[in-house]
């Protein structure tokens, strides 16, 4: 890998993430590498400016903070195919990033991305848009100047209301390439990744999916009906969510928890596997994603522990 020109992106408001990307922009600016450093968080999005900024390729993205951090800069790398180094520096959790240790040791990991020494680990993508129920040409009407916003997720898409004042219930209607499948009264409707299968999903009783793999899921939040159940579909299936009986318009489309836009009546959401992949960079030696699953979701196992002495 060239380390000519990189992002250093570092969780707004965290002092250790701070210090950690001032020691890891002295040592590229050492290496003669050109620096895009900025804090990224709930209010700063440092991404449409650097990406601006740039005038030549980014080589990588270094993101310092927690999942969070990882997820706002997949959303805006992962189409433009940069590569993301992120590490765990004032994160909680940590399910997407590499311990701090991995920076630790005299520039170590700079001398392994430039030799070549690391893997990358590619992780699907979620498309999404919000466009009018009616085609132009059946609404009789003009058809719009500007195609419409497209978002971009690598955990989930989430459509459900949100009000300052209330706990709401909405109705959505869930369709699969042109079929219209279920109707569902609830708290919102979730479509994940596998990645995305351990976050919000898994606290929906949502399955949990292998990152490698690449499908989606539908998953009901709280819904009104016990025979509401997640669906598993396959990568290239368009999935539709209507909103109906909107009254007070508060229905919302959420990317990774993030607030994308509002749905009006007669809009529709539409979500696809996206044609990019997240490419995270990954340092550590014996990377497990089952050792992950079992560290970070605490699975404790058997009461008593047994011995398989079958084993070799």
């Amino acid at each position: 890998m060239d380390l000519k020109h990189a992002i250093i992106a570092y969780k707004a408001g965290d002092r250790l993430s701070q210090r950690c990307a001032e020691r890891c922009a002295q040592e590229l600016d050492a290496l003669g590498c050109k620096i895009l450093m900025g804090p990224s968080g709930a209010s700063d999005n440092p991404y449409p400016v650097f990406l601006a900024s740039a005038n030549q390729k980014i080589d990588i993205a270094v993101v310092l903070g927690g999942d969070g951090t990882a997820l706002a800069a997949a959303r805006h790398l992962a189409p433009e195919s940069i590569p993301i180094l992120a590490v765990n520096a004032g994160g909680h959790l940590g399910f997407l990033t590499e311990p701090l240790e991995v920076l630790q040791g005299e520039a170590q990991a700079w001398t392994r991305l430039i030799q070549d020494r690391y893997a990358v680990q590619r992780r699907m993508m979620l498309r999404a848009t919000v466009t009018d129920g009616l085609s132009s040409a059946a609404a009789g009407t003009t058809p719009e100047p500007h195609p419409p916003e497209v978002f971009w997720a690598l955990n989930e898409m989430c459509v459900k209301p949100a009000s300052a004042d209330r706990m709401l219930t909405s109705i959505l209607e869930l369709e699969i390439d042109g079929e219209v499948v279920d109707q569902y009264q609830g708290d919102g409707l979730i479509v994940a990744t596998p990645t995305g299968s351990t976050c919000y999903t898994v606290a929906a009783n949502g399955p949990i999916l292998h990152p490698g793999m690449s499908a989606m899921i539908v998953t009901p939040i709280c819904p009104l009906s016990l025979s509401s159940r997640p669906i598993v579909l396959p990568p290239g299936a368009r999935v539709s969510i209507w909103p109906l009986e909107d009254k007070e318009l508060t229905t919302k489309l959420w990317s990774d928890g993030v607030l994308a836009s509002s749905i009006w009546p007669g809009q529709k959401v539409e979500v696809s596997a996206a044609h990019c992949e997240a490419e995270f960079i990954l340092l550590r030696e014996g990377y497990s994603y089952y050792r992950t699953l079992r560290e970070k979701l605490h699975w404790a196992g058997t009461r008593i522990q047994y011995s398989n002495y079958h084993r070799n």
